[in-house]
């Protein structure tokens, strides 16, 4: 194995990802429809193909959280590895339920455990599994991701807490005006997480084996998602249909994959296009991209930030338009009389977001980087004839 060294290829992946998804909650605040714009009933390839491509966020996350694992423990030796994952994993729970949770709501009604805390599980999963030979946790992995299918059948409303955490997802009442909403059951998240840090022996071999590796796997994913999804045979619990609308909505039913949870054909078909992503940036793309790379390598500050600022912007613009103030609590959102959703605005709000990031994004990273310097900075004997207090 070679030494491990920091890839600009996985950045840049990340940030691509991160653009996504601020895509993704600008439409849920500035351009909120309706109808689910994945509703073939209702929607557009507009709203269709602008709901989906961020299908792409959540797993890719996941994954190279599993990847960056590997890497650091490359570094700093199995113990500590362990210790930072449980630590790092406890206080990333601790943050969904706490800030970002008020970050969706300007309030504190809902609880909303998404991808931060599906995060944050696998690596306090990841902290104990890491102790294992890597190809058990591969096995591990495979186990909690290929038949979670299997367990649709056992869905419906008076499923207990644990298996709504574990695989249903759903709402828990924890009072009149209070509850928690397990957006991100954990059983396939912790395993794809797993299965990141089985692959992370990739990342440390040379360049042209390992680009074959992940070219070969982004197609098998691939060719395994038509080829089950075709035949409608297993990995989805809701099957395509050709659509009286004509071979552009039977092509969005085939690809209409169920994200919550997130089925196995979800995984193959987001997962194979991010790691084809991932092997063209690393083939092709040498240097940094200043946006790109900057978000990838602060991915948990955006996070932080992001949906308070978009938040923030809605509810000025949203009440200077409308009079009316947006936030998500229940199940989504009360839009005001004469409001009608538009690409233009969402995707006019999601560019200015993006700008301000970047401007925020940067003055953080400077911040941080000159505090790790000065950390890190040996101390200087004082020179002769210095002021002494």
């Amino acid at each position: 194995m070679l030494k491990p060294a920091r890839l600009p290829a996985i950045d840049l992946l990340r940030g691509i990802v991160i653009v996504l998804m601020a895509l993704d909650h600008t439409r849920d605040f500035f351009a909120a429809t309706p109808f689910d714009p994945m509703d073939l009933m209702q929607t557009s390839p507009g709203w269709y193909w602008t709901r989906w491509i961020t299908n792409l966020c959540a797993p890719t996350f996941v994954l190279l959280a599993g990847v960056s694992a590997f890497l650091r423990q490359q570094k700093a030796g199995l113990s500590n590895n362990s210790r930072y994952l449980l630590g790092r994993g406890a206080m990333l729970v601790v943050l969904e339920c706490t800030w970002i949770s008020f970050s969706w709501q300007f309030g504190y009604n809902v609880i909303i455990l998404q991808v931060i805390w599906a995060l944050g599980m696998g690596m306090i999963f990841l902290s104990a599994l890491i102790w294992l030979p890597r190809p058990l946790v591969a096995i591990i992995a495979a186990l909690l991701i290929l038949p979670h299918n299997l367990l649709d059948a056992l869905h419906g409303p008076t499923s207990g807490v644990l298996f709504k955490a574990w695989h249903q997802g759903g709402f828990l009442p924890l009072g009149e005006h209070f509850g928690v909403a397990f957006a991100y059951p954990l059983m396939p998240w912790v395993g794809l997480m797993a299965a990141g840090y089985a692959m992370g022996p990739v990342f440390l071999w040379e360049a042209e084996k390992r680009r074959r590796f992940l070219a070969l796997s982004a197609a098998a994913l691939l060719l395994v998602f038509v080829g089950l999804r075709f035949g409608n045979i297993y990995g989805d619990p809701d099957p395509w249909s050709e659509q009286a609308k004509g071979s552009v909505f039977s092509f969005l039913s085939f690809m209409r994959v169920h994200k919550y949870p997130p089925s196995l054909l979800y995984l193959c078909s987001t997962l194979g296009i991010s790691l084809g992503i991932l092997v063209l940036l690393d083939k092709y793309v040498k240097q940094r991209v200043p946006v790109l790379s900057l978000f990838g390598r602060a991915p948990l500050f955006f996070y932080c930030v992001h949906i308070a600022l978009i938040h923030a912007l809605a509810w000025v613009y949203m009440g200077l338009r409308y009079n009316y103030h947006p936030s998500f609590v229940g199940r989504g959102q009360k839009l005001p009389e004469g409001y009608e959703p538009t690409l233009l605005v969402c995707y006019a709000a999601w560019a200015t977001i993006i700008v301000i990031m970047f401007g925020l994004t940067t003055a953080w990273t400077r911040w941080r980087d000159a505090r790790t310097n000065t950390a890190a900075a040996p101390s200087r004997p004082l020179a002769a004839g210095s002021a002494q207090s």
